[in-house]
């Protein structure tokens, strides 16, 4: 009897991941995702108070993270105080085995880091590790895969490539970027090689990048969540990106969470229907 509950506990858990995102921008970025009752966080950019005071919006404590995955150590997207933190805690931070340098670098202790290349395993779930082209060192997508349920994540994108295209399919989810307005970011006072970094394909996606990634995505998924992420605070704008899915995807608006970088995100599920026994 308890081996019929258990199972079925964990046949629960495999149609189902919750997720949610502390803030994302520039000014920080963290995302929790819950894998098999397991709270997993997605890059550590905030500050312990900030990311503790934000996790209590959907009741998570710090005490609930065993494991950090991060898709690469610029400062917005991995904070160096929480290296002595992960270290007493004992959490394990997973990162991509380019990024080992950078991490230790950073301050991380070696007794924390879990490095990968293509694929990692955490709480039973398949993840695939996907890398793109961001600055020098580049970024790490993930797709979380319980199974039943897929999740694909991908921020700080140069550019979205063939590999991306071709990997990111039947998706549940997918939290994905959408930087900036060309417009905006061209009419903009920051310093051109700031400018040209973001635009010159090893930098930032724009909305119109974005939306149609989005809509190749969306035709080869079935997306119950579409989460944009890592908004430019003065080069973009909530209402420009939602006109930009009134006018191209009407009928994927409804999917759509824009974060921001001020505040936490609502809790999403994402759930599948459980298999009918035959």
């Amino acid at each position: 009897m308890q081996n019929e509950v258990n199972a079925g506990a964990l046949l629960q858990q495999m149609n189902k991941l919750d997720f949610f995102v502390l803030g994302s921008g520039s000014s920080g970025n963290c995302s929790l995702l819950r894998l098999r009752n397991n709270w997993v966080m997605i890059d550590a950019g905030f500050s312990m108070k900030q990311t503790k005071d934000r996790m209590r919006t959907h009741n998570v404590q710090l005490d609930d993270v065993q494991d950090v995955v991060v898709t690469h150590f610029d400062r917005d997207h991995f904070n160096p105080v929480w290296c002595r933190t992960f270290l007493h805690r004992g959490i394990r931070v997973h990162l991509h085995e380019h990024h080992v340098t950078r991490a230790k670098r950073a301050g991380l202790d070696d007794s924390c880091i879990v490095p990968f290349n293509n694929r990692l395993e955490l709480h039973g779930i398949e993840i695939e590790a996907i890398r793109f082209s961001h600055d020098a060192l580049g970024t790490v997508g993930f797709i979380f895969d319980t199974g039943r349920v897929r999740l694909g994540y991908a921020t700080d994108l140069g550019r979205v490539p063939q590999q991306l295209l071709d990997r990111f399919i039947d998706l549940d989810a997918i939290a994905f970027e959408s930087n900036y307005d060309p417009t905006m970011q061209r009419q903009s006072n920051r310093p051109e090689s700031l400018k040209s970094r973001i635009m010159d394909g090893d930098g930032h996606l724009s909305n119109e990048e974005s939306i149609a990634a989005i809509c190749h995505i969306a035709s080869e998924s079935t997306l119950q969540h579409i989460v944009l992420l890592h908004l430019s605070r003065q080069c973009n704008s909530p209402q420009i990106i939602r006109d930009l899915y009134l006018d191209n995807l009407p009928h994927l608006q409804k999917y759509v969470t824009i974060t921001s970088q001020e505040r936490c995100s609502r809790l999403l599920s994402i759930e599948k229907e459980p298999m009918q026994a035959t």
